[in-house]
């Protein structure tokens, strides 16, 4: 990435704790992790003025950001009892995700980093999902090299998890993302934003079979996704129904078969990619990491395990506040990535796109 450099970084230096800043979508957030990957502080702040517009308005979030992040930043700083002088640098999401959110919580950190005399490190959205199983304090063991199943509402990929900078994708979604599926379809069914977790709900009232949705690319070899067909399946059906007509019944059966259509698809891409990993890796040990705030649904959880079972893998994922976006994985990849010494120069600019290959060092 364009600024990044290898520096020598004193013992000092690293025996210190690390602030990191996450904005990339609707959530302002900021922590503290010491140098062993404690928790130190921690504080986010979720927007809820895009309700009213059933999705996520960019300016809106870049405006929240702006707004609500010095006072975070200045919260977590006083709960963690630390000043900057403190710290060892400060690393913020720099890519990807909405770019006036990027640009917000990236030029603070860069603006704090230079006031302070403090390394800045880019980081990478992708890979602090990558990396955040490797956190010390929640033991689930992740040592490279692993697979990571990242599914929410902008990402749906599996990853092989070889090392800091260093991630092979193995797999991707050709179209919608599963969370972005779920949003849809919840707002078709009336249900508002965000819909995944009023979706599931809805969907324990239902019957899984009642609708004989497709599964797109299920069986094929490989392991991308695709859920756009889907998606336009259900908006088909519903459509038959005269507008304000569809009966709860129905709509609770419309959710159920699409979430365990959703499960299903999602166990097979992720059995494929279990099977890339091994001949990839064939020594390595078998974890299946699952990361993204779809990966909090029920019936997902249940269809990976069963696919884990099957194929001799071991299923984790980080608590549900660790797999939505926080800061914590934030800093905790800028830790990891300080004491290899990748810290990056002040001109390095924001990116609403940023593949993980182009982490390679």
């Amino acid at each position: 990435m364009q600024g990044s450099h290898v520096q020598s970084v004193s013992p000092a230096t690293l025996s210190r704790p690390v602030l990191g800043i996450e904005s990339s979508c609707d959530d302002t957030a900021a922590a503290i992790l010491a140098p062993d990957g404690t928790v130190l502080a921690e504080g986010v702040l979720s927007q809820t003025a895009h309700i009213a517009f059933g999705g996520v308005v960019p300016e809106i979030a870049a405006r929240a950001h702006l707004a609500h992040l010095p006072g975070l930043v200045a919260d977590v700083m006083a709960q963690a009892g630390l000043g900057y002088g403190d710290l060892a640098c400060i690393a913020a999401t720099t890519g990807p995700g909405l770019i006036g959110g990027l640009i917000v919580g990236s030029g603070f950190a860069k603006g704090a980093a230079l006031a302070h005399g403090l390394p800045f490190v880019a980081v990478n959205h992708l890979e602090a999902h990558a990396l955040t199983a490797r956190l010390p304090e929640l033991g689930l063991g992740a040592e490279f090299p692993y697979l990571l199943l990242l599914v929410s509402g902008g990402h749906c990929q599996c990853i092989a998890v070889e090392g800091i900078g260093q991630h092979t994708r193995l797999g991707g979604t050709i179209d919608d993302a599963a969370g972005e599926a779920f949003d849809k379809v919840a707002k078709l069914l009336g249900l508002g934003w965000p819909g995944g977790p009023a979706l599931e709900k809805l969907a324990t009232e239902g019957n899984p079979a009642a609708f004989p949705f497709p599964r797109p690319l299920f069986g094929r070899p490989g392991c991308d996704f695709s859920f756009s067909g889907l998606k336009t399946s259900v908006a088909q059906t519903i459509a038959t129904f005269p507008p304000g007509a569809l009966p709860r019944q129905t709509a609770a059966d419309i959710a159920a078969s699409f979430q365990i259509t959703v499960a299903r698809v999602i166990a097979d891409r992720a059995g494929h990619a279990m099977a890339m990993f091994v001949e990839r890796h064939p020594h390595a040990a078998r974890l299946l990491v699952v990361a993204g705030g779809v990966a909090a649904n029920t019936a997902i959880r249940i269809a990976l395990l069963h696919a884990c079972t099957q194929q001799g893998f071991r299923f984790a994922a980080p608590p549900l506040k660790y797999c939505t976006d926080n800061a914590v994985m934030v800093a905790w990849t800028g830790l990891e990535r300080l004491r290899l010494g990748l810290v990056d120069n002040m001109n390095v600019a924001p990116r609403p796109r940023w593949p993980l290959a182009e982490l390679a060092r």
